[in-house]
């Protein structure tokens, strides 16, 4: 399918280069609030990774940010609040302690969750009231404070008594719940649209989404698949598509820094359908020709057949390894490049101008490039999955053929 360049409305590159300008200005205001202090000089390090890291709160600007559910399991039973419960009077990371299960829990600088040893003489139990009449939530900073000044190096030095598992809804899983909650908007319209105007020219959403949706169906599901096989996979073939490619839009959107493609859990899961989808649908000739390659010396088959069984798990896990580099490549180097203005700034004013000149004008071509890329790479891993789907449901044919 052959798209025309000059068929696109010269509007829809104005409204492009204005949305850029201003996510770019949100992208210099969001890693400036978060990254510089009066008391604290600037890390570079650390802002990129505290941006492409999963989260338990949706960080804004400055102090502000978004708290997000935190649900864990003990073995003392479920507990259920909000991450704000870690945040201090004064926005430092503090322990909380709950008050149904008494277990007390600490966020890590790597954004994990951790409880904190049940043996600590300095942790103070939460109460809901006192004979001064403060109210729980005056106790809860209190005790915020004690813990935070005395036991959080505690917390690190020492293992947790205790089963915790985590439940919550971090950034990516909020993001990845939006996508699919979208997905299911665009295609429902869509198909809604084709049930009021059948045989008619499609138009607005439809219109929008119709030339992808053959995109994927003529020049990826049948040539690796064929015609009839095609029909089978298409629908996960689609799926991933519009799920990976949404994601990785998402993820150019610098307020709220969701990085869903680049967390690492997330495209295990997508690897792992693909290596079960594989796994499930794959005929006797596929399996024949991995645990006992026809035609090939029984000396060659001591060698070639482990080398068979271990593609069967590289091959996925080259997927899934591919999609988080080269999203998270994509949002170093834009977080680099804005980290050399205050690099610079902080030394010299005028230096930092000067470098803040060349870095903007660098990050507009990376943000045009992002776009492109965000469609490359979910184009890139639903090729992949076809042509593993084809490799493995393809007839004994092929065999004579080659």
């Amino acid at each position: 399918m052959k798209i025309k360049l000059n068929s696109i409305p010269s509007q829809a590159f104005s409204a492009t280069r204005m949305l850029s300008s201003i996510l770019l200005v949100f992208g210099f205001l969001n890693a400036n609030a978060s990254s510089s202090s009066e008391d604290k000089v600037f890390n570079a390090g650390e802002m990129i990774a505290h941006h492409l890291q999963d989260a338990h709160s949706i960080h804004l600007f400055g102090h502000v940010s978004i708290p997000l559910p935190v649900i864990l399991y003990t073995d003392h039973g479920l507990d259920v609040f909000m991450s704000s419960r870690f945040w201090g009077p004064d926005h430092e990371t503090v322990p909380y302690t709950s008050a149904s299960t008494g277990h007390t829990y600490y966020l890590h600088h790597d954004e994990k969750i951790r409880l904190t040893p049940e043996h600590h003489d300095h942790a103070v139990q939460p109460a809901a009231s006192d004979s001064t009449g403060l109210s729980a939530d005056t106790n809860q900073v209190a005790q915020h404070t004690a813990v935070a000044a005395h036991g959080a190096h505690h917390a690190d030095t020492h293992e947790a008594h205790g089963t915790l598992i985590d439940f919550s809804i971090t950034k990516s899983i909020l993001g990845m719940l939006i996508i699919m909650g979208l997905m299911l908007w665009v295609f429902i319209s869509v198909a809604k649209a084709y049930n009021r105007r059948p045989g008619q020219a499609p138009k607005g959403l439809q219109n929008a989404v119709e030339p992808l949706i053959l995109f994927i169906k003529e020049e990826v599901a049948v040539p690796a698949l064929g015609k009839k096989k095609a029909l089978i996979f298409l629908p996960f073939l689609l799926t991933v598509f519009f799920f990976i490619w949404m994601c990785n839009m998402l993820g150019l959107i610098p307020l709220g820094g969701f990085n869903v493609t680049g967390t690492l859990s997330i495209t295990l899961v997508l690897a792992t359908l693909v290596f079960v989808i594989t796994s499930v649908k794959g005929n006797a000739h596929y399996w024949g020709h991995i645990f006992w390659p026809p035609g090939v010396p029984l000396f060659v088959k001591i060698i070639l057949v482990p080398i068979e069984v271990a593609s069967l798990f590289i091959k996925p896990a080259v997927l899934m390894i591919r999609l988080t580099a080269n999203i998270n490549a994509g949002h170093i180097v834009i977080l680099a490049f804005t980290s050399l203005i205050f690099i610079f700034g902080a030394k010299s004013e005028a230096v930092g101008m000067g470098v803040g000149i060349f870095a903007t004008a660098f990050l507009v071509f990376m943000y045009f490039l992002e776009l492109l890329v965000a469609f490359l790479q979910a184009y890139v891993f639903t090729l992949l999955a076809a042509l593993y789907f084809g490799d493995a449901t393809q007839e004994h044919h092929h065999e004579e053929h080659h």
